[in-house]
């Protein structure tokens, strides 16, 4: 198996191969799936505070273009990385990255210009949602029942946890439209990205993916190069956003897919604005409400659902 392994390129690192080998992505949680929930959940959450913190010089553009390309750097740094893909499985390369980076990247700080971060965060929680339609109507995979209140029970808590948002902003419609293109497509991606997680791992599919990613989301960078101001804070900021909140993310997500499928993996959306609100709480004083604590155990209480086994 090693000598074909070394034939083909195809050697995962270490820890992927370890993660993804022999396991149906059905089963209930095992406690790596649970460090990688956790894991990617915190350190998406704290992403929306390094934007807050990028964004006081840098225009959206140069942040979407700057995170993208550098996790598309640091994952190309590893060589297995760099396998040659099949033929046949570069166009699903290309969807992914166009679907996972180039349209929700590029959406979600246009929209931030329109409505605020609670209805932002409310709206991004329809992503299992979607991700369980796709994954029934196009990839033949139904969830299971309790997977199913799993979704209604984070929902609900998410819409709790808006409520103790003390940001203040409009609700164009506009900015409505365009949080809900983006979170069909982070649910559409996932199932997209399982079975080339499976075939090739998950640093060779994100970093292969973010490179095309780069492409797609340079209109938007240059656009916001130009009109940004340079500040330390902002450029570490950026950086740890790009190296760790999107390149490696992004291989731990990949994992995550690969073990216990699209639809599940997606519940991590639940954990995120509880890690933002309890950082904007921390580090920039803003007010909790009470409610918002009932809305995360209804989050911690789906999160437990989507991980038991699917029937």
């Amino acid at each position: 198996m090693f000598r074909e392994a070394m034939s083909t390129g195809r050697i995962q690192t270490t820890i992927d191969a370890a993660v993804t080998a022999g396991r149906s992505d059905r089963e209930p949680f095992a406690t790596i799936d649970w460090v990688l929930f956790v894991t990617i959940g915190l350190i998406w959450g704290s992403s929306f505070l390094l934007i807050k913190v990028g964004l006081e010089a840098f225009h959206p553009g140069l942040v979407t273009w700057a995170r993208v390309a550098l996790g598309a750097g640091a994952l190309m740094a590893v060589p297995s990385a760099r396998i040659r893909m099949d033929r046949q499985d570069l166009g699903r390369l290309v969807q992914l990255s166009i679907i996972w980076v180039g349209i929700p990247f590029t959406l979600f700080p246009l929209a931030e210009e329109h409505i605020n971060s609670a209805a932002t965060g409310l709206l991004n929680g329809a992503t299992p949602f979607f991700a369980a339609i796709f994954g029934a109507l196009l990839f033949g995979r139904v969830i299971g029942r309790a997977q199913r209140w799993g979704i209604l029970a984070g929902f609900g808590g998410i819409a709790l946890v808006s409520i103790g948002s003390s940001a203040q902003g409009g609700s164009a419609i506009i900015g409505v439209v365009m949080v809900l293109v983006a979170t069909m497509c982070y649910g559409y991606a996932p199932n997209l990205a399982g079975t080339l997680q499976r075939k090739y791992g998950s640093v060779a599919v994100m970093g292969q993916m973010l490179v095309l990613g780069t492409l797609w989301t340079a209109p938007f960078g240059v656009v916001g190069l130009i009109r940004s101001d340079f500040a330390w804070k902002s450029v570490a900021a950026v950086s740890v956003l790009g190296l760790v909140g999107t390149g490696f993310a992004f291989v731990l997500m990949g994992m995550l897919v690969g073990r216990v499928g699209g639809p599940r993996a997606t519940f991590i959306t639940y954990l995120m604005p509880i890690v933002s609100l309890a950082l904007g709480a921390v580090f920039l004083s803003e007010r909790v409400v009470p409610v918002a604590l009932l809305g995360v155990a209804l989050v911690l209480s789906g999160a437990v659902l989507a991980s038991r086994r699917e029937h």
